[in-house]
């Protein structure tokens, strides 16, 4: 069994590579490349050892048998179906693939069974639909969801190293060079994740919507989505609130969620006791609070969701997702 990782020096491709050690899913070798050639040949620290950076070219000519892209949208166009074709199965985490009609959504504990043989290329989804999904999916199996409003906070991890430095620059009085964000961040809020479209919403606010539809298989779930970008580093937080068809108790709604896989109840406000991400950060599960009944709207409910955006929000996931691939006997298991 042989994984590559690529995109490996960035901030998800160091995740990765953590989770792949952790989690070790039978693979006898791990294969880096890098996202651009001025990360090639580059050494990188690996389960107690070190390996090189690969050219893509190259790493392409080991025959892969799983590929974990983390190199954004640019190098899984001109890539992803060059590792497909070889017989690679390829778990991208740009954008690039999700909405594509033949391309399987995935998050493993609500549609693992979109996998098959034929799907050589399989999509992570966006981070911050990633944990909600992990929340919505058990409520809308026993309840049918109407309409979703969430409104985001998300890390600056998010945008990869260039949010990071730019935080750490403000945080200390720097300039930051090739700035993330067209205003300061420390200190700050900013109404604004990916670009504006002509109806006044941003890319990342339409990938809620459209992933969200596409992973729980229901086109005529209403949502509409804020994304904030916080001066914080742990992972991403969400305020949801959820019309259902049909009325719940809270009582079963903490049970639903308490028994989905990956998904932790953590709800006692009156010790404020709630998910936050300084607490969220390193962790594979999703953390669900502030679960209450909201009394403007029949049948409806408001919770707080936070998840690790790099972990489960993107790599974790990614390798949930190869070990899926494995488990189910579609890529050889040595």
């Amino acid at each position: 069994m042989k994984i590559a990782v690529v995109g490996a020096t960035g901030l998800v491709g160091q995740k990765m590579l953590n989770v792949l050690a952790e989690q070790k899913p039978a693979a006898e070798a791990v294969v880096l490349a890098a996202a651009s050639p001025r990360s090639a040949g580059r050494q990188v620290n690996y389960d107690g050892g070190r390996l090189v950076v690969l050219p893509l070219d190259q790493c392409l000519a080991t025959r892969p048998d799983i590929a974990l892209f983390a190199a954004g949208g640019e190098v899984a166009l001109a890539w992803t179906e060059k590792f497909a074709k070889a017989g690679t199965f390829v778990i991208d985490n740009s954008s690039t693939w999700r909405m594509h009609t033949n391309v399987p959504l995935v998050v493993p504990e609500i549609n693992a069974h979109t996998l098959s043989s034929q799907t050589h290329i399989i999509a992570n989804p966006n981070c911050s639909t990633i944990q909600l999904v992990m929340a919505l999916a058990p409520l809308h199996a026993r309840y049918r969801i109407r309409r979703v409003v969430v409104s985001t906070y998300q890390s600056v991890t998010g945008s990869g190293m260039k949010g990071v430095e730019q935080l750490l620059a403000e945080e200390n009085g720097i300039k930051a060079t090739g700035k993330a964000y067209p205003h300061p961040i420390h200190r700050n809020v900013l109404p604004h994740g990916g670009a504006f479209d002509e109806t006044g919403y941003t890319t990342e606010e339409q990938k809620l919507v459209n992933e969200t539809r596409k992973i729980m298989g229901d086109d005529q779930m209403q949502i509409t989505a804020t994304v904030v970008r916080v001066p914080v580093m742990g992972g991403h937080s969400e305020a949801v609130n959820v019309e259902f068809i049909n009325d719940f108790e809270i009582a079963e709604v903490h049970r639903l969620l308490q028994q989905m896989p990956g998904v932790v109840v953590y709800d006692h406000p009156a010790e404020a006791v709630y998910p936050m991400p300084l607490y969220a950060e390193g962790k594979d599960e999703v953390f669900v609070g502030r679960i209450r009944r909201d009394f403007s709207q029949p049948n409806s409910l408001n919770m707080w969701v936070v998840s690790d955006n790099l972990r489960k929000g993107a790599a974790t996931n990614a390798v949930q997702i190869a070990k899926r691939l494995i488990e189910q006997g579609l890529v050889k298991n040595v």
